[in-house]
């Protein structure tokens, strides 16, 4: 009994330091990979016109789906019957999800009224939010509900670093 204890408890080390050094890694090439710059034209897009005083319009009012979808699945997620989830593990996920993609709808039209470099942020924060969230509910469905648990804040983590190391880089 006291063998098979010490072989988790050694699993389990085994993997934290899997896992922290592939963070470490990440973060290593983070620092080390030179920009992917953008073409000077990456926020021009091919209707530009405006509506209504409101520039852009086409690519703004398309957003308002994802209003709609992100705040009905938020809403059914929370109250739990519809999408059958039960575990705390896939509500917490499934949530940031449909939070992510209600957020996408205000960042993607916030970046759309006026597209530049300091405004893309925006629009890419609320994309990793729920592409994170998305993949973490996976985990939780597939692996198990710790496991997935501790990779939403993980990926999360990752998704606001990135997301942050990628606006401080376009700001220099």
């Amino acid at each position: 009994m006291v063998w098979m204890a010490t072989q988790k408890l050694a699993i389990r080390g085994k993997r934290r330091r899997i896992w922290g050094g592939a963070f470490l890694c990440w973060v290593f090439l983070m620092l080390v990979t030179p920009k992917i710059s953008h073409s000077p034209k990456h926020h021009l897009y091919a209707d530009m016109r405006n509506f209504l005083g409101v520039p852009n319009t086409l690519n703004v009012i398309t957003n308002f789906p994802f209003l709609v979808v992100g705040v009905l699945g938020f809403v059914l997620c929370c109250q739990g019957g519809l999408f059958n989830i039960s575990l705390p593990g896939e509500v917490w996920g499934w949530a940031l999800f449909y939070a992510g993609i209600a957020g996408l709808a205000f960042g993607s039209a916030y970046y759309h009224l006026k597209p530049d470099d300091s405004r893309v942020t925006w629009d890419t924060l609320p994309m990793m939010i729920a592409y994170s969230s998305l993949f973490s509910s996976f985990i939780v469905e597939r692996v198990g509900e710790r496991i997935g648990l501790s990779s939403l804040f993980a990926l999360l983590f990752i998704a606001f670093l990135s997301t942050a190391y990628d606006s401080w880089l376009q700001n220099i």
